[in-house]
C-alpha cells in the first residue's frame, strides 16, 4: 500500500520528518487503517536522550509529520480523490501540543497511530499517540493548516 507521502509534489518532499527527497531525515510512512492513520518508525541509537530512551523532539516531530499527513489525507479522501492528483494538498503545522506519558524506549518498534478530530475550511485538527508496544508514550495534537499552492514554489 502507497503511503501518503509517497505521493508529495517534489516542491513539499523534502521535510526532515516526512519528505522522502530528505535523505537525512525520518521519511516516516503513513497509510489509512480504518479511520485510523498509522505510521510505524524504528529510532535509531543516535535518538538518544538517556541511554536506552528516545528523545522527545524526535517524538514530537513523529506526532507532528504523521498529523500533518493525516490532514493531507483526510482532504483528499473528504474530495473523493487521489493522493496523486493535483492541486496538492499539503499542510503545515499551526500548532502541536505533546503530552510525554511514559518515557519512550529506543529498542524496537514505535507505532504512531492518528485519527481526524475536526475539519473546518483550511484548517484540519489530528490527534496521534506514540505507542512503544502496547505502551502508549506519548500523545499528541495538531492544527494543521493547509499550505497556499504558491508554498514552496
Amino acid at each position: 500500500m502507497d503511503a501518503f507521502q509517497d505521493h508529495y509534489p517534489e516542491n513539499v518532499a523534502h521535510c526532515y520528518g516526512c519528505g522522502h527527497l530528505n535523505e537525512h531525515g525520518h521519511q516516516i510512512k503513513t497509510v489509512w487503517e480504518g479511520d485510523e492513520t498509522v505510521t510505524r518508525f524504528k529510532p535509531e541509537p543516535y535518538h538518544t536522550s538517556v541511554p536506552g530512551y528516545a528523545y522527545g523532539g524526535l517524538i514530537a516531530s513523529l506526532i507532528d509529520c504523521h498529523c500533518t499527513g493525516t490532514a493531507s489525507a483526510a482532504m483528499y479522501k473528504q474530495e473523493g480523490r487521489s493522493h496523486d492528483s493535483l492541486p496538492a494538498f499539503r499542510f503545515v503545522t499551526g500548532s502541536l501540543h505533546v503530552d510525554f506519558l511514559k518515557p519512550t524506549p529506543l529498542e524496537g518498534e514505535l507505532v504512531i497511530r492518528g485519527r481526524v478530530k475536526e475539519i473546518k475550511g483550511r484548517k484540519v485538527v489530528v490527534e496521534a499517540t506514540v505507542y512503544a508496544g502496547d505502551v502508549a508514550t506519548a500523545r499528541g495534537e495538531v492544527v494543521a493548516i493547509q499550505m497556499p499552492e504558491s508554498f514552496g514554489t
